[in-house]
Parts: C-alpha cells; structure tokens; sequence
C-alpha cells in the first residue's frame, strides 16, 4: 500500500512517498534508475553528475518512495528555463509544431523510476502527482522515450499530451516524445 509520512499506520510491506535530498542518495536513486533504465556503469557516471548539478538549480525537488527502508523510486524536476540543455535541444522541435510556449512557465520532470519489482502499484503516479502538486507553474512537461511503453500510458493517463515525436537527443540511441500537461494532474486515467 501507498503512504505518505504522517498518515495512517506503516505495515512493512508499505511503500512511503515523502522528500528526498536527492543529493544525498544520489548513488541509491541511480541505482533505481540503472535497473529500471537499464543504464551501465559509464551512463550512471555521467548521469551522477547532471543529477547533483541539477539539483542545485532554484526550484528542484525531488521525492523518494521508500519500502523496507530503501529507495524503490524517485522523482525529481524543477521549472524549466530554455537555456538548459534540454530545453534548447527540445526547442526547434516543439517550434516546428507551434509548441515552444510549453517551455515557459512549465515545470519540467526530469526524471522518474521506479524499481522493477515496485512497478504497476501506482508509486509513479503518486511520485508525480506530489511533486507537481507543490509547484506554482501552470503546466507540466517532461520527455519519453517515443515507444508505446507502460511509462508513456501512465504519462497519458495523467494527462500528458504528445507536443513533438521523434526527438533525438546526442548520444541517445532512441527516439523521444516531449510531452506536456496542464496541472494539477489528472488522478485516475
């Protein structure tokens, strides 16, 4: 069962969503990652670095779900700002189809995962819904691999709508989606 800190009483077996100081389990959640991305020794090096730069930025944030005392999710983003990297590779495709507005006043996920063993119990959407919740921006955006994957129905189930297919990023062997989506999130698809 889904908790969050000071609610209800905690089985064992339960997954707690609360705040996360992403910098200082930063190895745990890229752990989380590697298994849930598929990412190796090299990736997550690289990764570890944009993770900690990151969450340096004004208004990141970041949420875990525990379960048994460890890491089993997290989430983290923070508003966008088109000078970050991602947004200027994301820009011209989304100008292409007259949806670079989405890069103002959105906050961007940057990344969510959830450990293998932990998936389809709803500890995305709860990672998600929280996270936005607490934002003032209007609207969401985040980017997918452009696969029909159960993390690309959880995004449309939320609400999350295509804005630009087809997005490669350097170095990334896949194909992306930039999706966007007003908030609140939808809660049930």
């Amino acid at each position: 069962m889904l908790r969050f800190p000071g609610h209800g009483h905690r089985h064992p077996e339960d997954v707690v969503i609360g705040p996360l100081d992403l910098s200082a389990h930063v190895d745990e959640a890229l752990a989380v990652q590697a298994l849930a991305f598929g990412l190796g020794a090299d990736e997550v090096a690289v990764r570890r670095q944009i993770v900690l730069r990151h969450m340096t930025y004004p208004g990141a944030r970041a949420l875990g779900a525990t379960a048994e005392g460890r890491l089993v999710g997290f989430v983290y983003g923070m508003p966008n700002d088109r000078a970050h990297w991602w947004s200027t590779v994301v820009e011209p495709y989304l100008r292409a189809r007259d949806h670079d507005a989405w890069l103002d006043n959105s906050f961007v996920i940057t990344e969510l995962h959830v450990h293998p063993q932990y998936q389809n119990r709803g500890v995305g959407r709860s990672l998600i819904t929280t996270v936005t919740d607490s934002v003032a921006e209007p609207r969401s955006i985040l980017s997918a691999i452009d696969t029909d994957s159960p993390a690309r129905g959880l995004y449309h189930s939320l609400g999350y709508e295509d804005l630009a297919r087809q997005v490669l990023f350097p170095s990334a062997p896949k194909p992306y989606a930039v999706m966007g989506a007003p908030l609140p999130l939808r809660r049930r698809g």
